[in-house]
């Protein structure tokens, strides 16, 4: 029986345009190839392995024509809208106590920033109040798909694998979530939205 549900944030709750940054710096400054490095640096600052000062200076190196506010618009360009029934089901589900509620995404301080900014602050602490816990990835320098980081949540919570669900639009973040045990959903955006989860065949 589900008794914790943890949440992804990206394409979950806010909804994402993922192919905008490179469509972006390529419209602007040619096409590019996403090179292995240029991963192993957005990977290493969404576990805050990095300052937001040194990852954009490292894009400036590799777009030395650009200036540094284009390089944060392109990279702030995946972020789209929150919209307010998704955010008025998460605090209506957290208000019935009838879960325990989780937040666990892979993120950086540049796009929190700008979520902040973007939603008002006023209504992302309406929604962060609706999780016990609230993980963001460069703030405990973990992030999915590596296990470590589904370990992590269940031992500070005392949860059991079984009794959790975790939904996150990646198959590869649900699959290594479900080889610890933990029931998934891996919900296609576009098709299928956060606030059916109960129209799912979980046993609830």
């Amino acid at each position: 029986m589900i008794k914790n549900i943890i949440f992804d944030f990206g394409d979950i709750f806010i909804n994402l345009d993922k192919p905008a940054t490179v469509r972006l710096l390529s419209e602007k400054f040619g096409n590019f190839t996403v090179t292995d490095e240029m991963m192993k640096i957005n990977e290493d600052y969404e576990k805050g392995l990095i300052t937001s000062f040194q990852f954009v200076d490292y894009y400036n190196s590799i777009f030395p024509d650009a200036q540094k506010s284009e390089l944060m618009k392109a990279w702030n360009a995946i972020l789209l809208d929150f919209p307010e029934y998704r955010l008025k089901f998460i605090e209506n589900l957290a208000s019935k106590n009838k879960y325990r509620l989780f937040l666990l995404s892979n993120t950086n301080e540049i796009h929190i920033h700008y979520v902040k900014e973007s939603m008002t602050s006023l209504r992302f602490n309406r929604f962060k109040k609706c999780f016990e816990k609230f993980y963001l990835s460069y703030e405990i320098n973990l992030r999915k798909p590596d296990t470590e980081i589904y370990k992590f949540v269940l031992s500070q919570n005392n949860l059991k694998a079984d009794e959790c669900l975790f939904i996150d639009d990646t198959p590869e973040n649900t699959l290594s979530a479900s080889q610890l045990g933990i029931k998934t959903w891996t919900l296609i955006p576009g098709e299928q939205d956060i606030v059916n989860i109960f129209n799912q065949n979980f046993n609830f």
